[in-house]
């Protein structure tokens, strides 16, 4: 069943537009990766990997390997290039990467360690990116790549933090890791006694670690995370066992993730936060996303309003576009939603 509804607000002073589309599958989706208006990829469960070339009017089902698979994230680099990372436990944790738009696909990755689960991963640029994994014994598992993913290195223990009992990254939607500039990135954590952000400036090398207010717990933490610059970030999460609470879900920073403030707003647990690009920059509107709905701000995180549109698990928008912002969700039984925002 396709819809369209367009709901006009004074917050973003332009009339965000969302279409449902057919992905012809009924797997839940949980990476989603927006190139340009015409092409972008998706994955999740049951070994689904999709790809669109016409603005999501048809999704294309790409086979990558003949083992079953659960693929919690997607990074398109272009049009024909992306990263594809499997969860699980051992050799269930893969990377894959193709670049000739999904027809073939080499594997980079396998998993060597049993007690190893990796979650999420971003990329700088088509050369250098960064996993992480749930911790093992204190320590957090951090992978990054300057090579274009022909080598996948584990950052040594000696230049991370230790890490709490349990700590880890949440696998809801991919977006644990937010990259910024040529070598800032962010990591959140949750499902151990604090929910903490991981923060490096020299591109995965070394880091450094702070505690935020966010609600902590085994299904409880920080799900999501994003900065529209250098200093400025959100982060959003909450129970997954509980989609419809709020408590103490959302903080925001103003100083690179030193320090992090709570704030009110959000109408549920919220599994993927993004700022709002508008041509190359993001601007201070930001939309957080969850599987019960969604809400939006439009001055960095300090207000939100709920947004009446469809839930999903996790979001991504363009990285360019000068006189409008495009952008896909998608989530459970294949769900896959298009928002255009003209400005």
């Amino acid at each position: 069943m396709n819809y369209l509804f367009t709901v006009a607000t004074a917050l973003f002073l332009v009339i965000p537009q969302w279409t449902s589309q057919s992905s012809g599958t009924i797997a839940r989706l949980r990476g989603v990766s927006a190139v340009n208006d015409q092409v972008a990829w998706a994955s999740g469960a049951d070994s689904t990997v999709l790809r669109t070339e016409d603005g999501g009017a048809t999704w294309k089902k790409l086979t990558v390997a003949s083992d079953k698979l659960d693929f919690r994230d997607i990074d398109a680099i272009d049009e024909r290039t992306a990263y594809l990372l499997a969860i699980g436990n051992g050799e269930a944790s893969r990377i894959y990467k193709t670049t000739d738009a999904g027809l073939t696909w080499t594997l980079q990755f396998k998993n060597t360690e049993p007690k190893a689960f990796y979650d999420a991963m971003s990329f700088w640029d088509a050369n250098n990116g960064i996993v992480i994994g749930d911790s093992i014994a204190g320590q957090f598992c951090i992978l990054i790549t300057d090579n274009g993913g022909r080598t996948w290195k584990r950052v040594p223990a000696e230049s991370l933090p230790a890490a709490l009992p349990n700590e880890g990254a949440f696998a809801a939607s991919g977006t644990n890791i937010a990259v910024w500039g040529r070598s800032h990135a962010w990591i959140a954590t949750g499902g151990a006694a604090k929910s903490r952000v991981l923060r490096t400036s020299d591109r995965g090398r070394k880091w450094k670690v702070v505690d935020t207010p966010v609600k902590a717990g085994a299904s409880t933490g920080i799900f999501s995370i994003d900065f529209r610059d250098a200093r400025h970030g959100v982060i959003v999460g909450g129970d997954y066992n509980k989609e419809g609470e709020a408590e103490d879900n959302l903080a925001v920073t103003n100083n690179g993730g030193l320090t992090w403030s709570l704030k009110k707003g959000l109408s549920g647990y919220r599994s993927v936060v993004a700022y709002v690009p508008h041509g190359f920059v993001k601007t201070r509107r930001i939309i957080a996303v969850g599987p019960n709905g969604t809400d939006y701000s439009s001055d960095d995180g300090e207000t939100w309003k709920r947004h009446e549109a469809p839930g999903f698990d996790t979001a991504s928008f363009i990285r360019s576009g000068r006189d409008s912002t495009v952008g896909w969700a998608a989530g459970k039984d294949g769900a896959i939603g298009r928002m255009s925002i003209r400005w």
